[in-house]
């Protein structure tokens, strides 16, 4: 059986990024592996073994175009309504907090936010399927 390990994106400011997902996510720094050309930073917290891994390509002159292939990432979170509060606090503006039903069925609860690339990620209130 296949375990998912990482999902890798390519971001402009190494420092940004990390302070970010740190603050926002509680994501640590795992591993930094330096080459010549990009470094690769693996950041995880202590809730699983997933980690992102941020590439930080040297030459990069200009922020990433981040195309309309990409999706987001999610994190699950036990009361929604403090992290919103926690990552407005923090100036990272986040959207609002959206109830996604399926008819009369309520699906989920979340919110997005943006990392400083771009990157859209997902913030689910843990429950249901999302735990």
């Amino acid at each position: 059986m296949a375990k998912a390990i990482h999902s890798m994106i390519r971001v402009f400011d190494e420092q940004k990024s990390v302070d970010f997902y740190a603050r926002a996510f509680d994501l640590k720094i795992a591993e930094r592996i330096d080459f010549e050309a990009f470094t690769l930073v693996y950041l995880r917290n202590d809730e699983n073994d997933f980690e992102l891994e941020l590439t930080i390509n040297k030459d990069r002159e200009t922020a990433y175009d981040l195309g309309d292939g990409y999706g987001h990432l999610a994190f699950v979170v036990d009361d929604l309504d403090a992290e919103h509060k926690r990552v407005t606090d923090l100036g990272f503006a986040p959207r609002d907090i959206v109830e996604f039903k399926n008819g009369d069925t309520l699906v989920a609860r979340f919110f997005f936010i943006s990392d400083p690339d771009g990157y859209k990620i997902e913030v689910i209130q843990r429950g249901g399927r999302y735990i």
